[in-house]
């Protein structure tokens, strides 16, 4: 339904591995030592049957402990799965098992049907592996569906988005809902109509997170958590926690780790404590909000088109813009490759007539075919050589922080006003580059690194992202209230790549308190120290 990947299989079909699967539903309480006799239970996307066997051997168990009559149980559960294939096969699973103890004639409870568009009955327990499908896999006309149905599902959201939506509105009043499922929604931004959701409605008991866990039947990048949620609301509390393998998965479902960090799920955002350390701080302050601004680089939607090093002499000058990519800025190392971009905006910012630019308008045509298939193309045929995103070569001109989405730098680069940067690269400009020295040093800072990683999702290599989406929710001190030598000494810091002095004075306390001795600052106590949560 939704395409292939590369491996073969369907997208939106990741197996869980079945001793995960026993964790999840004891968490949930479905045991065989409890009367599950009218217990229901829905799972959304079944698959094979990984889920669906375990829990009809534990209603069967069950019954025979409490001498309740199974097959009028069996009623009480509901597999449904959208997959033609894999519906086959979880029948002929179930159909398996249940001859095995002697069941012949099972009531229908297997839906081939798409959960996201069905009417399920209300239940006690929604379990499962939502599937995970790219916002671009999805086809548009269950785009536009699922966007009519659902609140939450907004911006890219994966498709696992609306099946947490849908599996919280089937829920019984005191019921739980727990999902395995990527831990992507919970920071980045099309999570946050659904963090807003449950915030409101629900209460989150725990999140396990399991990023260096293998948690499938088949190797995947999938940046796994478990999330157990409540239809209940005002519990006080709720916990994060570090899962490093199955082994410890167990013994945190069981209450055995006592290693965790409590989060705040009274917002959108959960991984920000407002305010910080439990109290106000007039003293910290949004980037934004001390006169900087956070942008993203263009995308063309056709580099190899746009994007060359051998454009000089070929292509019109007065066209051609240096471009920085994520590439030149590597190892803590600054160093521009050559490539330039061709700007197709005149300074007013208007498509540029092609009759002007000879070289263009021959480069163009030649490259007419591929340029005509983008999207931004098809929408306005007429300025067919536009780039997604507008340039407005006055960027190129400012001094800017620039910023990799994902990247193994310490250091944080600026740019002096040479360059205009790329779609993988962030920037802030701001009032001054002594200014913007002041703030790459903050943002150089353990208080910023560790912010960072609270709020944002962290790729392989746990490098945090420097998404503006995430930049623009890190607080700062409030830069206009430092003593000027005091910002002077953040400057040579900076200059010198010096993180131990960044971080003693980022770290400082009593800002207004500093004092010249010997023409250098008195330090005091620290204040804005960043407090983890984490027992």
């Amino acid at each position: 339904m939704y395409g292939t990947r590369s491996n073969g299989n369907q997208h939106g079909i990741v197996l869980t591995k079945p001793s995960i699967v026993r964790d999840m539903l004891n968490s949930v309480n479905y045991v065989p030592s409890e009367n599950l006799a009218n217990i229901t239970i829905t799972e959304p996307a079944a698959g094979d049957g990984a889920f669906a066997i375990e829990i009809i051997q534990r209603l069967y168990n069950s019954a025979k402990n409490f001498g309740f009559e199974f097959n009028r149980s069996l009623s009480n559960l509901a597999f449904y799965e959208i997959d033609t294939v894999k519906v086959l096969e979880l029948r002929k699973n179930i159909i398996n098992f249940l001859s095995s103890i002697g069941v012949s004639d099972p009531p229908n409870i297997i839906f081939e049907e798409d959960f996201l568009l069905s009417t399920p009955a209300k239940s006690d327990i929604v379990i499962g592996n939502p599937p995970y499908v790219r916002h671009e896999k999805i086809p548009v006309d269950l785009k536009f569906a699922y966007k009519k149905k659902f609140g939450t599902f907004k911006h890219r959201s994966d498709l696992y988005i609306p099946f947490f939506e849908k599996g919280l509105q089937i829920l019984k009043t005191n019921g739980t809902l727990c999902f395995i499922c990527s831990n992507r929604w919970l920071k980045n931004q099309y999570g946050e109509s659904l963090r807003s959701l449950i915030s409101k409605k629900y209460s989150v008991d725990w999140i396990i997170n399991m990023e260096n866990v293998d948690a499938f039947q088949e190797s995947v990048i999938a940046y796994p958590s478990i999330i157990k949620i409540d239809y209940k609301v005002g519990k006080p509390q709720t916990y994060l926690y570090e899962s490093k393998s199955i082994e410890e998965l167990a013994l945190i479902i069981q209450g055995n780790v006592r290693a965790r960090q409590e989060l705040s799920i009274n917002s959108s955002n959960w991984f920000v404590n407002q305010p910080l350390n439990g109290k106000s701080d007039t003293n910290l302050d949004l980037i934004e909000n001390q006169n900087f601004k956070i942008g993203i680089g263009v995308a063309t939607g056709c580099d190899k088109v746009y994007i060359s090093d051998e454009f000089p002499g070929k292509i019109e000058n007065e066209l051609l813009l240096p471009i920085l990519m994520s590439k030149d800025l590597k190892n803590d190392t600054f160093r521009w490759r050559g490539n330039y971009i061709i700007n197709p905006f005149d300074f007013k910012g208007d498509i540029i007539s092609l009759e002007h630019f000879p070289k263009a308008k021959k480069y163009f045509s030649e490259h007419e075919k591929v340029l005509k298939q983008r999207h931004v193309a098809k929408v306005n045929p007429q300025n067919w050589i536009k780039t997604i995103d507008k340039i407005k070569s006055e960027l190129a001109a400012k001094p800017k922080i620039i910023l990799p989405d994902i990247s193994g730098n310490t250091r944080i680069f600026i740019d002096e006003g040479n360059y205009y940067p790329h779609h993988n690269l962030y920037y802030i400009t701001g009032p001054s580059l002594f200014h913007l020295k002041v703030l790459a040093s903050i943002l150089m800072s353990d208080f910023v690194r560790l912010q960072l990683s609270e709020i944002s999702n962290k790729m392989n290599g746990g490098y945090p992202r420097w998404q503006s989406q995430y930049l623009k929710k890190v607080r700062i001190p409030r830069i206009n209230s430092f003593p000027e030598k005091f910002l002077e000494e953040l400057v040579i810091a900076y200059d010198q790549f010096n993180l131990k002095k960044i971080n003693s004075l980022i770290q400082a306390r009593n800002i207004e308190k500093y004092d010249i001795v010997d023409g250098q600052l008195a330090m005091f106590e620290p204040k804005f120290k960043y407090e983890s949560t984490r027992m």
